[in-house]
């Protein structure tokens, strides 16, 4: 256990206080407030994701544990914030299908191309990294889902989240004809 595993593991447990902020009664809390503290929370999270990494290469403490929580973490974070938004219906439901089907495809995807020794043509790309900018900061937005000193943030998140799974698609596709001509060979060999 190390630093950077302590702030994945903690990313992993804002969950739950994100998700249970909408299971509270609103005579017990403002919908305004809610919406506010989980805006925020899921902001902390998304911050710790960056960090995490960030101190792992800086400190040294990578490992394969981590590689493998890290990104389950922030798959599990966006998945619990999309299907709150949806409950909300602040997200189209074809939206989070769209995201929520491409995280489980891509994930598959690595495992297996990791298992044949060949995870290197589905290494993390800048189109990923787009998309998942892209999605950190619409979620944020659609949760919060009221103006901020006149942004409409609401009308920002919507506009984000098409973006985002736009590019959702698209690193899709580059992941999969990355990873082609060993699908090919394999199936190939059967």
């Amino acid at each position: 256990m190390n630093l950077p595993i302590a702030l994945t593991w903690l990313r992993i447990g804002m969950i739950p206080l994100v998700v249970g902020l909408f299971y509270i009664p609103t005579d017990w809390i403002s919908v305004p407030v809610r919406d506010a503290v989980a805006a925020v929370a899921f902001i902390v999270a998304a911050l710790t994701d960056w960090f995490d990494g960030w101190l792992a290469r800086r400190w040294n403490q990578t490992s394969s544990f981590g590689a493998f929580l890290d990104p389950v973490a922030d798959k599990l974070m966006v998945c619990a914030a999309l299907l709150i938004l949806l409950d909300l219906d602040r997200v189209d439901s074809f939206i989070a299908l769209i995201i929520i089907g491409r995280e489980i495809t891509i994930s598959a995807l690595r495992e297996w191309m990791a298992k044949i020794g060949a995870s290197g043509s589905v290494a993390v790309h800048r189109l990923g990294k787009l998309k998942t900018a892209a999605q950190m900061i619409a979620i944020p937005c659609l949760l919060y889902w009221q103006p901020l000193y006149g942004v409409p943030l609401e009308l920002l998140g919507q506009v984000l989240i098409v973006i985002a799974a736009i590019l959702t698609v698209w690193s899709m596709f580059y992941y999969l004809r990355r990873a082609w001509p060993e699908i090919r060979d394999r199936s190939d060999r059967r």
